[in-house]
């Protein structure tokens, strides 16, 4: 039995199976490449569902944690520690808001973000008690709680986990006129990704963000935009709601704030709508502690320069360009996507996603499927366009294979 096998099979004697992963086990990773336990390289086209936008080991953020680590880590918020105010006033300015609510994980920041809603609704917009209602999209990835999930339509992530969690009208994205029949005098938020990820990379119509918020400006509603996954550089800019010059009332942020370090995420937004909170009322042990924050300040330092965006923008128009010479043609049926983000439908006739990342791995290259014919390429921002040409043609190759 060689290494890989060998612990494959502990994790699968040890570990609930509530993952499928691929049969590799990495067991060191630099920038956009890891390497298993037997030596193999591969190189990282899912970047960690964006948690690694800057790269896997990025020296600037390791830089920045092994110099906290010797300071201090955690404190709770029972009291402050030196580096909370900083975090919270740069991601504040970062994002164009007031405020920060720090939490953990995605999951956690969107629970905080729906609660901020609820609370908000009551206390400022006079929604009465139990009746606030958060409008949502189909086909939506926010998080796996069992409150998130009351909202998902997805089978496999919701099936099982009931009683579910009411307060929430599900309508299709990109159905500008759904969303204005759903929302209505109840409505205290719209909460969608202003791509959805998990669902395939897809991308709404033009205007349509444009369009929810100056609906949910017109009826007294917050615009929630979940950008875990789009955000913080992927699509070529800090935020994917700026391709159509949108600011939400709330910003709901995790994996790359963490830069691959440390779990962190953050809802952001005004005093008005954060103000809402009072001591006691919400919390996270860890939410906040010094890593995390010294993390995400460097974080927020590297945006600052541009120079992920513009890295994503670049070597973003000519991954699409190279995708969309495959689209209509035998293996693929289509190609979305925004920036260094693609998602891209595999024909059945020529094997499932998962079929053709297994395919893909052999060769070198780590992707991942989802929703059963659909692979997602999420490369880390700092791949070099010589990596990024290689895998492209490992995907060629496949396809070409089948």
């Amino acid at each position: 039995m060689t290494s890989t096998e060998r612990a494959i099979a502990a994790a699968e004697a040890h570990s609930a199976h509530n993952y499928h992963p691929l049969p590799v086990v990495v067991a060191s990773a630099e920038g956009a490449w890891v390497t298993d336990v037997e030596g193999r390289r591969y190189l990282d086209m899912l970047a960690g569902y964006s948690a690694l936008n800057f790269g896997h080991r990025n020296r600037r953020l390791l830089d920045a944690a092994k110099a906290q680590l010797e300071r201090v880590t955690l404190t709770s918020r029972a009291f402050h520690h030196d580096r909370f105010a900083d975090f919270c006033a740069e991601l504040a300015e970062l994002c164009g808001m007031e405020m920060v609510l720090p939490m953990n994980t995605g999951a956690e920041a969107v629970e905080t973000a729906v609660k901020t809603a609820r609370k908000w609704g009551y206390r400022v917009k006079g929604v009465p008690d139990g009746r606030a209602k958060v409008v949502v999209a189909e086909n939506n990835f926010h998080g796996r709680t069992t409150t998130i999930i009351s909202f998902s339509t997805d089978a496999e992530a919701r099936a099982d986990y009931g009683p579910y969690t009411p307060g929430f009208e599900i309508v299709p994205y990109g159905d500008l006129a759904a969303m204005e029949a759903a929302v209505d005098e109840h409505t205290v938020a719209v909460l969608l990704e202003p791509i959805q990820g998990e669902a395939g990379v897809l991308v709404p119509p033009p205007g349509y963000l444009a369009g929810v918020r100056a609906l949910t400006r017109e009826r007294n509603v917050l615009f929630i935009a979940d950008e875990i996954q789009s955000g913080l550089g992927r699509t070529g800019a800090t935020f994917a709601c700026e391709h159509e010059d949108v600011i939400p009332d709330v910003y709901v942020l995790g994996k790359a704030l963490g830069g691959g370090v440390v779990p962190v995420s953050a809802v952001v937004s005004s005093r008005e709508v954060l103000g809402v909170f009072r001591p006691g009322e919400h919390g996270s042990t860890f939410g906040g502690n010094p890593l995390a924050c010294a993390v995400a300040l460097e974080v927020v330092a590297m945006l600052r320069t541009g120079e992920y965006q513009q890295r994503a923008t670049e070597l973003g128009e000519h991954l699409h360009r190279e995708l969309g010479l495959l689209a209509g043609r035998g293996a693929v049926e289509a190609v979305r996507g925004r920036g260094l983000w693609a998602g891209v439908d595999i024909n059945p006739a020529h094997g499932t996603g998962r079929e053709i990342s297994e395919k893909l791995m052999e060769r070198g290259v780590l992707v991942k499927d989802t929703h059963g014919s659909t692979i997602r390429i999420a490369p880390p921002l700092v791949i070099s366009k010589e990596d990024l040409d290689w895998g492209l043609d490992q995907l060629r190759s496949v396809l070409a294979a089948d």
